[in-house]
């Protein structure tokens, strides 16, 4: 049976472009001084940022990008966590459009959640002031108001001379170069923010494109290709075929003519990037990209990659004081930084509740989820930056390509169900070449199944790392306790939000 399981996993269809990869582990890191073409301005700004060289993901996608390359093909890129990834688009893509005459949106990258577009939005900007180029954002984070007015630059209205709504809306521009969204708010500016338009569109990125492509967000992805497609392209397009209606007569930049080694097809007018630590293979899914002539770079010859410095560990709990082995984990730590994983946001609220309530422990610990206000979230993940929190318990959907330096350990509350899960919790450490741990608490009937979970990213060393029995029997009283406790709590909670929904129907009857 396992057999017949295996021969079917392998006889999958691979397109054939991802049949001959090219191997971004051939590269090898790369002083800035020694990379070709590289702007001088933002040389100095990556020194600023304390880069002083390139991952080999990032001198890969470099040489596929500037001088020879030139965007001419679409990139798919599979490299593990922490390899540099977002470095790794941001800087041609800037380099590129640093020569811009006019401004106007010409690259867009959507990510999957607020903190991570946030986070990448801030390596872009700390390049593109370099070179006069504007990045927005544009995540629900603020107001939609708020966003438009940095987005969309309205027309100056001189005092004694009337503007009819036609000459009004011909007047707005786009007051970014770059802008970095999710897909949710992206198709709000879509479809509501009036100056905001696609037409100029250069390149789309897609990162944590495996996630993207699973959840629709409102069908952003067909409505972004759709609205940045030129029709009628041809190899001598005349006027009308490069002129937008909404910029009146502003030229967008294309790229017409004849593609080198592409056998005289005319170039895309739209040139894609899609990056993930674990890049879907199924075909069906990356037809929805509409990719051309796409090129495959990946690290090594296995689909899983698991960072170079990354040890893995399991823990062996009982059920029944499977907290108690996670809390003593915790102390035996020694105050390092961690994130603890849980299954759901549920679980996440539940643990982190729990574990305060087990008195002064040394150890600051505080949730991290959707449940919370997007300003209680920014403000735990600076805290948690800046070590004033140690422990930080979230499920996999909040800390996805999330970038924090400094974890040491990544901790599996609960058993990841599947190795992509897996890989991308274990990211959060062991990054940039550093080294790091992952324990994976696990029950004695998980052990088995565990095992088979790694060995699809060729992981047959993970040693079990012991808790001494005598911690857990110290912690019982005090257990018993903060059930209790947590008890409570989740009733308070219940009430309240019974009380809220309450006042919300009495409300919406007084104003029927």
């Amino acid at each position: 049976m396992e057999v017949a399981t295996e021969q079917k996993r392998t006889s999958v269809p691979v397109l054939p472009w991802m049949r001959n990869p090219v191997d971004n582990s051939l590269y090898e890191e790369c002083p800035l001084n020694f990379l070709p073409f590289l702007d001088p301005r933002l040389e100095a700004a990556l020194c600023n940022m304390g880069i002083s060289s390139l991952f080999p993901v990032q001198v890969a996608v470099w040489q596929e990008t500037i001088g020879p390359g030139s965007f001419e093909r679409d990139l798919c890129i599979n490299s593990p966590t922490g390899s540099g990834k977002t470095l790794a688009y941001a800087l041609p893509i800037v380099q590129t459009l640093s020569t811009r005459a006019i401004k106007c949106l010409r690259a867009l990258v959507v990510l999957p959640t607020r903190d991570l577009a946030v986070q990448v939005k801030e390596v872009f900007a700390s390049l593109a002031s370099a070179v006069g180029l504007s990045v927005g954002l544009a995540v629900g984070q603020s107001s939609i108001a708020d966003e438009i007015s940095e987005l969309i630059k309205k027309p100056t209205l001189e005092a004694g001379i009337c503007f009819d709504s036609e000459d009004f809306l011909l007047g707005l521009r786009s007051s970014v170069d770059i802008l970095v969204a999710t897909p949710g708010r992206l198709m709000d500016h879509i479809y509501n923010t009036k100056g905001f338009t696609l037409d100029h569109l250069c390149y789309l990125v897609v990162d944590e494109t495996d996630r993207l492509l699973r959840e629709a967000y409102q069908s952003w992805l067909p409505t972004v290709l759709q609205l940045a497609h030129t029709p009628n392209q041809s190899l001598y397009p005349d006027a009308s075929n490069i002129l937008s209606p909404t910029f009146g007569s502003l030229k967008t930049i294309r790229t017409f003519g004849v593609e080198r080694g592409f056998k005289a097809k005319p170039y895309p007018r739209l040139m894609k990037m899609v990056l993930s630590a674990t890049l879907t293979q199924d075909p069906s899914k990356l037809a929805q990209l509409d990719l051309h002539h796409p090129l495959f770079l990946t690290t090594g010859p296995r689909r899983y990659q698991l960072p170079e410095q990354l040890k893995s560990l399991k823990v062996i709990c009982e059920p029944k004081f499977k907290p108690l082995y996670l809390l003593v984990l915790l102390e035996t730590l020694l105050g390092e930084k961690c994130i603890v994983f849980t299954s759901s946001v549920e679980s996440t609220h539940r643990l982190c509740t729990l574990l305060n309530f087990f008195g002064d422990r040394q150890i600051k610990i505080k949730e991290y989820s959707r449940l919370q206000r997007q300003t209680i979230r920014s403000k735990t993940l600076r805290a948690f930056r800046s070590g004033e929190i140690q422990v930080l318990v979230s499920s996999d959907a909040m800390t996805r390509g999330m970038d924090v330096e400094g974890v040491k350990n990544v901790i599996n509350y609960d058993m990841p169900a599947y190795i992509k899960t897996y890989i991308h919790r274990a990211g959060r450490t062991a990054r940039a070449g550093q080294t790091g741990r992952c324990f994976t608490l696990l029950l004695k009937d998980e052990v088995k199944r565990f095992k088979k979970i790694l060995q699809k990213a060729d992981n047959n060393s993970c040693p079990v790392y012991s808790i001494p029995s005598e911690s857990i029997e110290s912690l019982r009283s005090l257990y018993t306790t903060a059930l209790e406790k947590l008890k409570d709590s989740i009733e308070s909670e219940k009430h309240g939000k019974r009380r809220i929904s309450t006042k919300l129907s009495k409300k919406k009857e007084k104003s029927a």
